[in-house]
């Protein structure tokens, strides 16, 4: 067999393990060849490809980033796109695609499945751990550990000055890496999309912790997080060429807003791209290795329109139909029976 692998969506630490992993299994096993599309989908339709053979993805384990490159964006943006991507696929005789990608990428691969018959298998990645159908995605647990990381230093600045720090993690629509980050550096507070919060109750619980002597709180915030309404103006953000908010800043709402309830000096720490950059940690290796040799084996079984994850303790094949416009949030019984007991 052809195979046929690509990047989509933002980048994510994990994405060369899963391509070599590919590249292994098709090549090794099965004794087929593969190829790699260059800038996600815009490599499919421009017919920009690389081969990949075992000897080119030495060396790929742990590196960070995608030497396929990676784009946003899919062929349902132009026209005739679908029959375009369906067309350059005949032509390079790639008879299956590995998908790796988060709900956008997924969601294209399903459709063209339906509607050019073109044979697809997803791999789940994003870091804010979204995705409906597995337990984690690969890349959360390396983002929360950089996450876990820069609040563990924070702390020591916070506690010299007697600050308050608010830290912003990404986490559009969900607030994993918040929860997980904030848990395992002992935050004052953590502020997720899930749960609109209340800048009053934090002040109040940072004010309590001051008077019992605690020098430092540390307020970690997801990127998407939101004001109970009424309670804060409203954020308002530019938007990106695919029409969504261009998330970032929330933090200095939240830290103003501390600092004139609490009177204490507030600080701001963004820690953006960080999070998805540099190499996998060893939890994220093993994971993307499995699931790219899942990818493979489910083309080989024809389960085609499918998804490898992660269902403790094994690998399992998931319809994309269940996978597809739906949103995998925050286990709110982990933030109330967990989390929150350590608030204030």
């Amino acid at each position: 067999m052809r195979l046929g692998v690509l990047t989509g969506g933002g980048d994510c630490p994990g994405l060369n393990a899963v391509i070599r992993a590919v590249v292994r299994r098709a090549v090794n096993t099965h004794g087929d060849a593969v190829v790699g599309f260059l800038d996600a989908w815009d490599g499919v339709l421009e017919r920009r490809t690389i081969e990949l053979d075992v000897t080119k993805m030495r060396g790929m384990l742990p590196r960070g980033g995608t030497i396929l490159g990676t784009r946003r964006g899919s062929p349902y943006d132009h026209d005739d796109g679908p029959r375009r991507a369906r067309e350059s696929l005949e032509a390079l005789g790639v008879e299956a695609l590995v998908v790796i990608g988060g709900n956008g990428s997924l969601t294209v691969a399903s459709r063209l499945h339906d509607e050019q018959g073109i044979k697809v298998v997803g791999v789940p990645k994003t870091i804010d751990n979204d995705i409906v159908g597995t337990d984690v995605c690969f890349g959360f647990h390396t983002a929360v550990q950089i996450a876990t990381d820069a609040i563990d230093r924070l702390h020591t600045t916070a506690e010299s000055h007697d600050r308050v720090i608010v830290v912003e993690v990404m986490g559009r629509d969900t607030g994993w890496i918040a929860t997980y980050a904030g848990i395992a550096g002992g935050a004052t507070a953590i502020l997720i999309p899930e749960r609109p919060f209340d800048i009053d109750g934090i002040a109040a619980a940072v004010t309590s912790r001051h008077r019992r002597g605690r020098f430092a709180s540390i307020v970690v915030v997801a990127e998407g997080a939101r004001p109970r309404e009424g309670t804060l103006p409203a954020l308002d953000y530019d938007l990106d060429p695919q029409g969504r908010p261009r998330l970032g800043g929330v933090s200095a709402v939240v830290a103003r807003a501390l600092e004139q309830r609490v009177g204490i000096e507030t600080r701001v720490v963004q820690i953006g791209h960080v999070q998805r950059g540099g190499t996998p940690n060893a939890y994220d290796r093993v994971l993307s290795t499995r699931l790219g040799v899942a990818a493979v084996d489910a083309l080989h079984d024809g389960v085609f329109d499918s998804m490898v994850g992660l269902r403790n303790p094994g690998i399992i094949r998931v319809p994309l139909s269940e996978v597809t416009g739906r949103t995998r949030t925050v286990d709110l019984s982990i933030y109330d029976d967990v989390a929150s007991v350590f608030f204030g």
